[in-house]
Order: C-alpha cells, then structure tokens, then sequence
C-alpha cells in the first residue's frame, strides 16, 4: 500500500466536495492550490475563491500562483513533497507542474471523455438535449482533457433538469469517483484506457454572451434545452420589444406547450396569470424572468407590477 501525500488544485464550489470527500477518507492532503483572490461585487473587495475559504477552515496550507510556470511556484510546490495531484475545475497546467509528483496528476471531469472536453461540459450536455452524461478521472498530458482515462460514472439527465441540478448531483457523484480514482491509485491498481480519436467528438467550448442568447426561430426543443442549460448561470437572455421600451431580459424558467397556432414567431402573448411567446409548434411559457437591474422573479408577481403590451415581442 502506497502512502500517498496529495496536492488538491480548483477553485469553484464543485471542486470543494471532492477536497472534502478526500478528507473525510482520512488521505494527507499537504497543500491546497487555488487562484487568487478577486475584487467581487461594488465595493470591489477581494474575494477569496470556495476552495482557499474551505481550506482555511480545515487548517490546510494555501498557495495562490498567479503563474503557474513561475520558478518560485515550482519550487514551492516541490517542497510539498507531493506524490499524487488532484485537479477539479482547476485551470490548464503546464508540464514541469503535472509531470512532478511520483504517482501523476489526475483530473475530474464533468462528461463522459472523450465527448465534452473543454469549459463548460455540464451546460452543453443540457443545451444539446443529451439524456446521459457523467463524470470522469484522468491522468492528465499536454493537451486539454485528452489524458488515459481511470474511471467513468454515467448517470442520466432528467429532460426537464437544468445546469445547476446537473451540476450538483455531477459534483457528489464526482466526488466519490475521485476517492475510488485515489483508492486505486493507493492500491497500484490503476488500468486505464486511452481515449479514441473520433472526429464526430462533442466539444464543450466556453461560454460567451453570444451563446446566451436566444434563437426563437428554432425549434421548441432547441430553445427550451438552451434557456435550461444555462439556468442558473449565466443565464439565457432575449431582447424584449414593449410598446416603446426595450428590455435585455434574462430568462431561467419556461414550459413547453406543444399546439399549432397562428401567432408570428416572437409575438408575446400576456393575461393576467400567464406569459407566453410564440414559436415553432408551440409557445414556451415564461415561468422565471429578470429585467434589467431588478432581481429574478416567478411570472405571476412580475404581472402585479409589470404591463406587456398588446404588440410585445421578443427577438
């Protein structure tokens, strides 16, 4: 049995459960790498990331590069005397950092490799309508999540869930992929399989403001997995046409109503109790919407104080 002595590397809340599932199995875990704190919010304060702010609490050591190649980082690192790094939702990491400890550095990866490689795996399984998806370990090379794999769990994906849902059952089920991925690795078990190069494979590419934005001429189905996909974070969003006012709203929330009508795509359709925009086949019902510098909020209390016009529309 190997003793291993772990280097952790992330930064968000996802990467926080598998540094604590990793405790909680009673593994060493000699330092913690996370990025630097960030000015957040009007006051511009520095926030530190979830990972350093869980790691403090549990009395680890933090180290916060702001270049990983920097020769003082290296060194610092290597004075870890790690045998093991551990990478989720971390940033790309140069070869003489993934290269140094005994045993490899492994990733967690929210898709089933090699399908999803990239930033955004989880969103873009949801927008792309898939009904499957998982998480996966891998020993990481110089290219961006195309290492040896160790482990896959597959679960599937509910057709009405979104990203955050996603995200959350990924991050638990991740988290124990790792444990059972070091378990392993502590054994002197580990087989793993290489990826195939297939030029049919699904990327999931970062995601920008213009990917945000909604289509209504597509299909129902593409719209509602896109709006979705995005819940909660960034969000999709739509330029709405009121009368003489325009509005960059955010949408979180809609339903599906699959029946044929006459309405042109886009039109906006208003009563007391419902919001619903035209499109292909149908009408999505909005359910969630934010206007500008308001907070979100469910249809029926945006109606008590919000008027759309007869001639609304969205584009």
């Amino acid at each position: 049995m190997r003793d291993l002595r772990i280097v952790f590397m992330g930064t968000p809340d996802f990467a926080v459960a598998t540094l604590k599932a990793l405790l909680d199995a009673n593994y060493t875990v000699v330092g913690v790498i996370t990025a630097p704190d960030r000015p957040a919010g009007r006051g511009r304060k520095l926030n530190e990331s979830a990972v350093k702010k869980f790691a403090l609490e549990n009395n680890l050591n933090v180290l916060q590069p702001t270049n990983l190649k920097k020769a003082s980082f290296v060194a610092e690192l290597k004075a870890l005397n790690a045998n093991l790094q551990i990478v989720v939702a971390f940033r790309m990491l140069p070869k003489v950092v993934w290269q140094m400890p005994e045993y490899g550095t492994f990733n967690l990866h929210a898709s089933l490799l090699p399908d999803y490689r990239g930033a955004a795996p989880i969103n873009w399984a949801v927008i792309n309508g898939e009904t499957k998806t998982g998480v996966t370990t891998f020993f990481i090379d110089e290219k961006i999540d195309t290492g040896a794999i160790i482990f896959q769990e597959e679960i599937p994906i509910d057709p009405n869930e979104n990203a955050g849902l996603l995200h959350d059952k990924l991050m638990n089920l991740g988290s124990g992929l790792v444990v059972k991925t070091a378990q392993h690795i502590e054994k002197n078990e580990v087989t793993t399989t290489i990826q195939p190069q297939n030029e049919e494979i699904k990327t999931a590419y970062k995601i920008h403001k213009e990917t945000c934005e909604i289509d209504w001429t597509k299909s129902i189905d593409s719209i509602y997995n896109r709006i979705r996909g995005l819940s909660p974070y960034p969000a999709s969003w739509t330029t709405l046409y009121n009368g003489e006012d325009t509005y960059a709203i955010k949408i979180y929330e809609v339903e599906k109503v699959l029946e044929s009508h006459s309405h042109e795509t886009g039109s906006v359709i208003s009563s007391k109790k419902e919001i619903k925009v035209a499109v292909k086949n149908g009408y999505l019902l909005l359910k969630i919407i934010q206007l500008p510098g308001k907070r979100k909020m469910e249809i029926l209390a945006l109606l008590n104080g919000f008027k759309f016009e007869k001639d609304a529309k969205v584009s």
